[in-house]
């Protein structure tokens, strides 16, 4: 597989369009059409953070006879999961503060570095039962399937501004919910998981 069949292969398991893969990167569109159709090649920042935008190597990318690693599949299983969980169209997060269970419907979710990510607004409750308390369950069913997933696991802060603008490319509303002129209060939490299953 060439490197443009695995960067195309990639962003379509992501989700991502090639309009919004541009965006992320600082690149025009027909950049990225490039570089999947083999005609042209990412310069080397574009490639690192290629890499970690799809959880695998930068060798893998440029590699034709490398395959996908152990650490690659990891990206799929995560993959699989942030798919169900957008086919679901929305999805409940469970906490747990004072021995007492909090359920809420959240919507935002995003993918990426074979982590799934959940964003709010950090004057909310959630924060705070996370931060005195980061284990979590999530868990979506999908009407159409008839199938139930659900994850458990920890919640961290994340703090990569590369995250936080990849998921107000794929949300736009974001910029409008959580921005204003006193200040920003998007948070995002990065999902650790520790146990995932599909029913």
């Amino acid at each position: 597989m060439t490197t443009g069949e695995k960067l195309a292969l990639l962003r379509k398991k992501k989700g991502i369009t090639q309009e919004a893969l541009s965006e992320i990167l600082n690149v025009s569109r027909q950049s990225v059409s490039r570089w999947e159709m083999d005609i042209a090649f990412p310069e080397t920042d574009k490639l690192i953070r290629l890499s970690k935008l799809y959880g695998c190597s930068v060798d893998y990318l440029l590699n034709d006879d490398i395959q996908e690693s152990s650490a690659a599949q990891v990206c799929a299983d995560v993959d699989v999961y942030y798919q169900f969980l957008q086919e679901c169209g929305y999805f409940f997060l469970a906490t747990s503060v004072d021995d007492k269970p909090r359920l809420r419907p959240f919507g935002m979710i995003y993918s990426s570095d074979k982590h799934l990510f959940i964003v709010t607004d950090k004057r909310k409750k959630v924060c705070a039962e996370l931060t005195e308390n980061p284990q979590f369950a999530v868990a979506g069913y999908n009407t159409g399937t008839r199938r139930w997933i659900r994850i458990s696991g920890r919640a961290e802060v994340e703090t990569s501004s590369v995250v936080r603008e990849e998921m107000m490319v794929r949300y736009p509303s974001l910029r409008q919910k959580y921005l204003d002129e006193t200040g920003i209060y998007i948070v995002i939490y990065r999902l650790l998981i520790e146990d995932a299953d599909i029913m």
